[in-house]
């Protein structure tokens, strides 16, 4: 694998990282932080199957792999393309296949949207995760996709549409006002997403800039944004219904205090065991004198030299009938 130069890291997130992971750890962490980010795409099965676009693909000499056997519709592309030829290409402009990240999909692994169930995606743009519901969903029940900034919502609705997505209303409204007035109308959810806004600190290899944005104030600040978020969606979440709560980032604030949080909030909620087709660590319970519920155990950490994947968090809250 190629090496990289990269930005250098700030001393305070090198010291939290090193508090999260041990020496031989941390010394993989940093190793893949260098490598080229691994080049993944997901099969739109809305339009073509994952065995028709692997035809298609090698027929113009891509060489690619599909590393999860469950999931077929996960692809990696092995050969070397030319500079944006990933994006150019029709099958990409036909909508046959989305761009994302491998530890992007597990939320949607995760939460099993099925036929004719009524999902809401509470932070959907650009609408990666959402057009991986639809196709789930087979373009048949109901997704709110919730986005609130305008610029966002556009670049939504256009991928909702080149991968042909039917059974998606838009709606732009902070998060926790739209939870609050559909909760009003009685509406609730079996299945709920909160992708929710976090520092990234999980995108490092993806994203350069992320090094230079990295800001201690901010992983402070964001916590109640996101608890926010998951409060008012549990209120519309059915009996017996699912939601994910994910983050592309490693900070423990972010993700196991928040769910800590909610569960202490919310008695009539429990974490589920998570099943993924990658190595994942179990949550943390305590972090800078902070003791967590002990049910975050349950929650998952993926940190990017297990399987050579961005870094991500997930928890599967199943609210009890």
């Amino acid at each position: 694998m190629n090496q990289r130069r990269i930005p250098e890291a700030k001393p305070l997130f090198i010291e939290r990282m090193k508090k999260l992971l041990d020496d031989a750890e941390f010394e993989k962490y940093e190793k893949i932080l260098k490598e080229q980010p691994v080049r993944s795409i997901r099969c739109n099965t809305l339009k073509i199957s994952p065995a028709e676009l692997k035809k298609k693909l090698e027929g113009k000499g891509w060489k690619i792999s599909q590393p999860w056997p469950k999931y077929p519709e996960v692809i990696i592309i092995e050969s070397e393309l030319e500079p944006g030829e990933l994006g150019r290409a029709l099958e990409h402009m036909l909508g046959y296949y989305y761009i994302q990240e491998l530890a992007s999909m597990l939320p949607v692994m995760l939460l099993e949207p099925k036929e004719n169930e009524t999902v809401l995606d509470l932070c959907a743009s650009p609408g990666s995760k959402t057009t991986q519901i639809a196709s789930s969903m087979k373009n048949k029940g109901t997704i709110i996709a919730n986005e609130i900034a305008l610029s966002r919502i556009k670049i939504l609705a256009s991928n909702l549409e080149r991968c042909g997505v039917t059974n998606v209303i838009i709606t732009k409204k902070e998060g926790s006002a739209l939870c609050e007035r559909l909760k009003k109308q009685n509406f609730e959810f079996s299945k709920i997403l909160v992708d929710a806004p976090c520092s990234g600190e999980g995108t490092l290899r993806s994203s350069m800039k992320t090094y230079l944005m990295w800001n201690i104030k901010t992983i402070k600040k964001l916590p109640k944004i996101q608890k926010n978020l998951v409060e008012f969606a549990l209120r519309i979440l059915s009996p017996g219904g699912t939601l994910i709560y994910s983050t592309c980032t490693h900070a423990p604030e972010e993700n196991e205090g928040v769910i800590s949080d909610i569960l202490d909030q919310f008695k009539d909620i429990k974490l589920e065991k998570i099943d993924l087709p990658v190595k994942h660590r179990e949550g943390i319970t305590s972090w800078e004198n902070q003791v967590y519920n002990s049910q975050v155990k349950k929650c998952a950490r993926i940190y990017p030299q297990d399987n050579n994947t961005e870094g991500f968090f997930l928890a599967k809250i199943k609210k009890i009938k």
